[in-house]
Formats: C-alpha cells, sequence, structure tokens
C-alpha cells in the first residue's frame, strides 16, 4: 500500500510539489526538488504491482492542510487511466 498525499497533486491539469512546512503547504520551487518528488511517485509506483493499493486520504475543508482539493484530482486522475477503486464507501 502507497498513501499519496498532497505533496504530489494535480492543479489545473498539471501535476505540483508541495512540501510541509510549519502549518501550511509551500510550492516547491527548484526544479531538482520537483523531479525528485516526481521519481519518488514514479519508483513506489512501479513496484510490485500484482496486489498493490494505493490510498488516497479523504480531504477535509475545515483543515487548510487536507482540503479536499488536494486530494480530489489526483483521485480523478487515478480513476481516468483505469485505477479501479476497492472500496466506494466508509462502512465497507
Amino acid at each position: 500500500i502507497v498513501a499519496w498525499d498532497a505533496d504530489y497533486r494535480i492543479e489545473k491539469g498539471h501535476f505540483k510539489a508541495y512540501n510541509f512546512k510549519g502549518s501550511s503547504w509551500k510550492k516547491v520551487h527548484k526544479k531538482d526538488a520537483q523531479i525528485y518528488l516526481k521519481n519518488t511517485y514514479r519508483v513506489l509506483l512501479t513496484r510490485a504491482r500484482q496486489g498493490f493499493v494505493i490510498f488516497i486520504p479523504k480531504g477535509c475543508d475545515e483543515d487548510l492542510t487536507r482540503q479536499s482539493s488536494f486530494y480530489d484530482g489526483i483521485y480523478s486522475y487515478l480513476k481516468e487511466i483505469g485505477i479501479k477503486e476497492l472500496c466506494l464507501s466508509e462502512e465497507q
């Protein structure tokens, strides 16, 4: 299982890199750091794919560090490329 957090999210159709500093997310401006984060996810997502699970946290708009918009874009993207959802409700 890999948890996909808000450090690498989709905004306006493009992936954007962030670091969490203090009490908020800060955009990563250095190109090398952006590439490093992209490659981190690439490596994690290309290992042992049989039985592989990607966990995307449910956003909470009351918590500015976990807004739904941070996670909704990546969820939609993964669904678009054919990743199947395991559970549709919290009750299952």
